[in-house]
């Protein structure tokens, strides 16, 4: 089976392993009903990767799908992706010309 190989791979992959679990708090003036529940379709606003690790404890095994909108295209436009790279191995990429034949252009 093929695998993908790119700088950095082994950070991404346990870099869930650093962010705490979190509640799933409820606010009732952001519902659509007058019904307050965890147990019914949910619109989680927030950090990906923690809404994520909010919805393990209760949900793990049980959800059919996940719709994850990135904050682009969002008619802010002094809003910037944070796109900071602190990473020595990231550095090394920057500035230079990825060759259409690289088989590990998208990673750059």
């Amino acid at each position: 089976m093929p695998t993908l190989h790119f700088k950095g791979k082994t950070f991404v992959q346990n870099h869930h392993l650093a962010v705490k679990y979190h509640q799933l708090v409820p606010k009732k003036e952001l519902s659509l009903t007058d019904k307050i529940s965890l147990h019914d379709n949910l619109i989680i606003q927030g950090d990906n990767l923690k809404a994520l690790k909010a919805l393990l404890p209760t949900y793990s095994g049980k959800i059919k799908c996940i719709y994850i909108d990135p904050p682009y295209n969002t008619g802010n436009e002094n809003w910037v992706y944070n796109d900071n790279v602190n990473s020595p191995m990231i550095k090394d990429w920057l500035g230079k010309v990825v060759d259409k034949e690289d088989l590990t252009r998208h990673d750059k």
